[in-house]
């Protein structure tokens, strides 16, 4: 696992001062610490941080083909790169190193830009072709390892895998995205091909860009397709899914370096650390975070599991002043990031980083087979839509003026669901904020009419017959790219821990989308067929448990611990000259919520993270150049 960052230049003829590319690569040392390589060609600059899993001692990048006319950098995984070199020696190709990253330069010598669809794995790549005079990059098929990339007024195309390095590049601008912003209010994170930068692109998962000749195109090569529905028997696709399973977990195992398993307690990662142990000749070690609070405490459960495997397991108990660390984590997502279960998967990869350099998660199964509330919320809501012909909205608001109170708010926002069409009634129950919250929040120039305008296009494919199925689909392209990997991604990162989510593995994902729904969500019921492969691995207590997620008390936080550090930050002069905030309306929020009249932690959350973001990245007189301070 490693960071990438580099420059080319669009005019052949211009050069870049070549430490640019070694002051890039130095502002994510905490994403490779073991090494760091450049490789400079006229105008072109590549470079990484490397952090040493496979082939520890041949592995230092860049890495090139026989005649050094091809060169790469590559942050990621390739777990099928044996029986890829395989291939490629047969077909005459000489390695010098065993790593899977040189893999990568003889299969683009092979078969050009087609190489990325033969690798299965997680991969942020540059690869340098000076015999046709061009830059290529590419990203995994799900967008497990980032890249971003910018275009100068000097002519460069710079590249990264984390924003921050962008600020080396002499000419970068970073401007903040009134779009952007108005997106991360609504949804928490800032949605791909946008970053919170106005000219700077999150390359899109499962594409490639490649520039020549001064020209940039960008290109999908992937995409998961969920038709023709397979027809086989419950048990026969029971048995497929139980083998596919176990094939993600074990090509995952591949590791020159200690490793062990995130354990929450609840079926992904459980059924992902007890196949872990079925294919490991000592214990798995296991790593699980706690709250005092026992409506978000899985400790319980996560004992459970370990105890069933054997693991040799560690927890830890987050109390309320864990959170002083928020202001530096602005600093590893580099924009504002607003899901606060960032904060414990920050610190079970802290505790996982003092035995291990690699675990294996359990992340991508809620999108792969509806494991989440809100497709059953969503599946009832459409359902009561349907049979209500049109009178289900007003026949809510009128019961809402009776009823009164935060039941009656609760009654008209459902209400106003009701009345909305597909994908807008799905989207609006997922949303952070409505329309209404957003003119509350933020200035009117920010704040917008539209709050779907740049994600609705992704849930209306129309390849895919069942809506429920398009919403599946446009999740995985947008909160699971964009909030839950990156989230693990940047803080399992910042404590130099690799991350493997076998359950996002391509092959399995492909064998899942085709699964007929009724296997996935069945009679509300999420995660059937995989529930039903569960049966056979797990005690019944795991199986049946309420789902709780990996979510932190904020609403009691800012009341308490957070109060404080809320008032001061959203009181501040700073904040209210900043030109993005209803700055009274942010005070009214503060004040019910304080009140306790309201719960308005998820907001409150979000202009926290953001202010503190901004007074890092936008107020600062010159790049940041610590990751702490």
């Amino acid at each position: 696992m490693c960071g990438i960052a580099g420059l080319y230049s669009l005019d052949e003829r211009r050069s870049a001062d070549p430490s640019i590319v070694d002051a890039m690569c130095r502002m994510i040392v905490h994403r490779g610490p073991d090494d760091q390589g450049v490789y400079v060609n006229g105008g072109a600059q590549i470079g990484m941080r490397r952090l040493s899993i496979i082939d520890l001692s041949s592995g230092h990048q860049p890495i090139h083909n026989e005649d050094r006319s091809i060169w790469i950098v590559f942050n990621g995984e390739i777990y099928n790169f044996r029986e890829l070199r395989r291939e490629l020696e047969a077909l005459g190709h000489r390695f010098y190193t065993n790593t899977d990253t040189e893999c990568i330069v003889h299969a683009y010598e092979q078969y050009g830009e087609n190489c990325f669809q033969r690798l299965r794995g997680m991969f942020g790549i540059a690869i340098l072709d000076l015999r046709e005079n061009k830059l290529v990059l590419a990203r995994d098929r799900l967008g497990k390892k980032p890249l971003y990339y910018t275009t100068t007024k000097d002519g460069l195309l710079a590249f990264a895998s984390e924003l921050k390095c962008l600020y080396a590049v002499p000419g970068f601008d970073p401007r903040i995205s009134l779009e952007a912003t108005h997106d991360y209010f609504t949804l928490g994170y800032v949605p791909a091909p946008a970053s919170i930068y106005d000219g700077v692109h999150k390359l899109p998962p499962a594409h490639c860009l490649v520039v020549k000749q001064g020209q940039v195109s960008v290109r999908r090569y992937w995409q998961v397709e969920f038709e023709p529905k397979w027809q086989a028997p419950e048990a026969e696709l029971k048995a497929q899914l139980s083998s596919k399973l176990e094939d993600a977990v074990r090509a995952r195992l591949v590791s020159d370096v200690p490793f062990g398993a995130f354990l929450s307690g609840g079926i992904d990662s459980s059924v992902v650390a007890v196949l872990m142990a079925r294919n490991l000749s000592s214990p798995v070690k296991t790593f699980t975070i706690g709250f005092k609070e026992a409506a978000f405490n899985e400790l319980p459960d996560a004992r459970a599991v370990a105890q069933h495997i054997g693991a040799e397991h560690h927890e830890l108990i987050v109390e309320a002043d864990a959170v002083s660390m928020l202001k530096d984590l602005v600093w590893y997502f580099d924009e504002p990031f607003g899901d606060s279960s960032s904060i414990p998967t920050y610190l079970v990869s802290q505790l996982a980083a003092r035995h291990v350099k690699m675990v294996l998660s359990g992340d991508g199964g809620d999108e792969l087979f509806a494991g989440y509330e809100r497709y059953r919320k969503y599946q009832r809501l459409d359902t009561f839509a349907r049979r209500a012909f049109g009178l289900g909205g007003p026949a809510l608001r009128v019961a809402s003026g009776l009823v009164g109170g935060a039941r009656g708010v609760r009654m008209r926002r459902i209400a106003d669901r009701v009345d909305q069409r597909y994908p807008d009634r799905y989207l609006s129950g997922v949303a952070l904020n409505t329309a209404a919250d957003l003119r509350m929040l933020l200035a009117p120039e920010v704040a917008g009419s539209d709050p779907f305008v740049r994600v609705r296009g992704l849930f209306e494919r129309a390849d895919i017959h069942d809506p429920m199925e398009r919403i599946l689909a446009g999740d995985m392209e947008t909160y699971l790219a964009d909030d839950i990997l990156v989230k693990v991604d940047r803080m399992t990162m910042a404590n130099s821990l690799e991350a493997r989510a076998p359950l996002l593995d391509h092959e399995l994902l492909e064998f899942a989308a085709r699964l007929p729904l009724d296997f996935k969500l069945r009679n509300g019921v999420g995660k059937y067929l995989l529930k039903q492969v569960a049966n056979d691995l797990l005690p019944a207590a795991v199986l049946n448990k309420r789902k709780q997620g990996f979510a932190i008390p904020v609403a009691q936080w800012f009341r308490e611990d957070l109060r404080e550090l809320m008032l001061d930050t959203l009181a501040d002069r700073r904040f209210r000259e900043r030109g993005i905030f209803n700055a009274s309306g942010v005070q009214q929020r503060m004040a019910d919520h304080l009140a306790g009249t309201h719960d308005y932690s998820e907001p409150l959350w979000l202009l926290l993270t953001y202010e503190l973001w901004a007074r890092r990245f936008v107020d600062a007189a010159a790049a940041p150049v610590a990751a702490a301070a």
